[in-house]
């Protein structure tokens, strides 16, 4: 080793108490906007695609990101780059980690007969039917 050389040990260090469910939808939006940042071709949604992507990964810095607001981010991202074969691989991953967060909560259905419940009648009931 040369005089003064100095030797730098790099360790990789988990983050403790972090979800690991929110770090890896942190990887997997990095590898997206690394694939998407790669990409030649020209997309016409291809600034809604990174403006969402950022958005999605200050979420996920932030802490524990709401399972909708996941959703439709990806649901943009999807819409914008989801007919890129190129991409699909690293939108898959960013698909996999939102779903690890679980579903969104649903509002409640009425049940059936309850007031509030829109039913579209099938045509032998429709006014006017045969």
């Amino acid at each position: 080793m040369a005089e003064g050389a100095v030797v730098v040990e790099e360790k990789r260090v988990g983050r403790i108490g972090r979800d690991p469910r929110v770090e890896e939808l942190r990887d997997a939006v990095s590898r997206l906007r690394r694939a998407l940042a790669a990409h030649p071709a020209l997309l016409p949604d291809r600034d809604a695609a990174e403006d969402e992507l950022a958005a999605l990964d200050a979420m996920v810095c932030a802490g524990r990101p709401e399972v909708p607001r996941l959703r439709r981010s990806l649901l943009l991202v999807a819409g914008a780059v989801g007919s890129v074969s190129a991409l699909a691989p690293a939108l898959g991953e960013v698909r996999a980690a939102v779903d690890r967060f679980g579903e969104a909560p649903r509002p409640a259905r009425p049940a059936p007969g309850e007031a509030g419940e829109h039913r579209v009648p099938s045509p032998r009931e429709a006014p006017g039917g045969s």
